[in-house]
């Protein structure tokens, strides 16, 4: 039988060269139709985030400011704080590196502000705190307590935050380190600014709050951070590339209540439409400030007249800028060295903060070069995997500061 022929040629070099050439052609196609949808399926989620980001920073910011100047309700002393100094700063305040001691009133990305949260932690000062130096203080024990002895101060304990505060604007932040409840004393940390002799003075738990920003390009860190007031900064939120704060304020100066002597001890305030109580006419004022002024009032033909100016028409509210919030009058007084906590009178007036702020994506890849829509570049190069920032501008109205109007 005749042997079967098997045939042993194969492909040529050009149909091979062919073949592989149609193959990546069609490679290729594919993956131009899947590379915009895997650069959607990178920057949607990137975009959900930054929405979230922003979210959290608004209510986190919203929900400290709309407190900001919340008072006591107990004492001779109860109602808003910005009767007696002001609850809003621009700038760090607290224990730890406060702006003031470095001679800075003002930053446009930082806020600081405080109030008293429901707390059963709130008394008179009575004893004479002598220099400032004294680190005990005799309160009037507190009613809502009991007959207890062993419990007259039962909203007050170790490690507790308190504001210290009086009539004449003078205020302090400490810690209690120890509750004696027998002799109604409460031993704190640091040393006071002022001696809170006038009997008026409150003690009482506060919630202070720092926001700024963290803007670090060494690191690329942009944060949203927090300070407590007493040692701690964390961060809130990441990506922040922009924080700033403006605010608008009452036109009128500060006036004093018809019908309240200033002289009797047994009147409760307030006294005024808003900022520190003057002094009687015939009493020495506070700081460098003559006989019955202080910093929002002075004596004119012998009559107490508001020291601050009308603002623009005197009508609504008007943007308090950098300089009116830095030029004083100052406080209680101006001097660094007796008064470390001293503010300018402006700040009394604010009724209203605007948050500008502004996120970045997380993802340099997503980001494109600076200019308009970035703030700080990244190494995108394609359309469809550019997040361009997100900027956001709101108002918050602290309720307890626009009381009566």
């Amino acid at each position: 039988m005749a042997p079967a022929r098997v045939s042993r040629s194969g492909f040529t070099i050009i149909e091979m060269l062919v073949a592989t050439a149609i193959m990546m052609v069609v490679t290729g196609a594919i993956f131009t139709l899947m590379n915009p949808a895997q650069g959607t399926y990178k920057a949607q989620p990137e975009a959900s985030d930054m929405q979230q980001r922003m979210r959290v920073s608004v209510d986190t910011l919203t929900k400290d400011v709309i407190m900001a100047g919340a008072g006591t309700y107990m004492g001779s002393n109860a109602g808003a704080l910005y009767n007696y100094f002001a609850p809003i700063m621009p700038y760090r305040s607290g224990e730890l590196n406060p702006d003031p001691a470095a001679g800075v009133f003002y930053r446009a990305d930082t806020i600081s502000l405080m109030y008293v949260p429901p707390t059963p932690a709130q008394t008179t000062v009575i004893k004479n705190m002598g220099n400032g130096n004294a680190q005990e203080i005799d309160v009037v024990s507190m009613k809502n307590c009991g007959t207890d002895k062993h419990n007259q101060l039962c909203g007050f304990h170790d490690n507790q935050h308190v504001l210290i505060y009086d009539v004449d604007g003078s205020w302090d932040m400490t810690t209690i380190t120890n509750v004696q409840d027998e002799a109604q004393h409460l031993q704190h940390s640091g040393k006071l600014s002022s001696a809170y002799d006038s009997g008026s003075a409150q003690i009482t738990e506060v919630a202070t709050h720092t926001y700024y920003l963290k803007n670090d390009s060494t690191t690329n860190t942009y944060q949203l951070m927090h300070y407590d007031g007493g040692s701690t900064d964390l961060p809130v939120v990441d990506n922040v590339v922009k924080l700033a704060f403006s605010y608008y304020g009452d036109t009128l100066p500060p006036m004093l209540v018809p019908g309240k002597s200033l002289c009797d001890v047994s009147v409760k305030g307030p006294f005024t439409t808003y900022g520190p109580k003057p002094p009687c006419l015939a009493k020495a004022g506070t700081g460098d400030y003559g006989m019955g002024e202080n910093c929002a009032f002075k004596v004119v033909n012998g009559v107490q007249v508001p020291r601050l100016n009308t603002l623009g028409s005197g009508i609504g509210q008007i943007e308090l800028t950098q300089s009116m919030l830095t030029d004083g009058p100052w406080c209680p007084g101006a001097d660094a060295t007796n008064y470390p906590n001293r503010f300018d009178a402006d700040l009394l007036r604010i009724r209203r903060v605007r948050v500008t702020m502004r996120v970045q994506a997380a993802l340099a890849e997503l980001r494109g070069p600076a200019g308009v829509l970035f703030m700080h570049a990244g190494t995108s190069t394609s359309a469809e995997r550019l997040v361009p920032d997100q900027e956001i501008q709101f108002s918050i109205t602290p309720r307890n500061m626009t009381l009566g109007r």
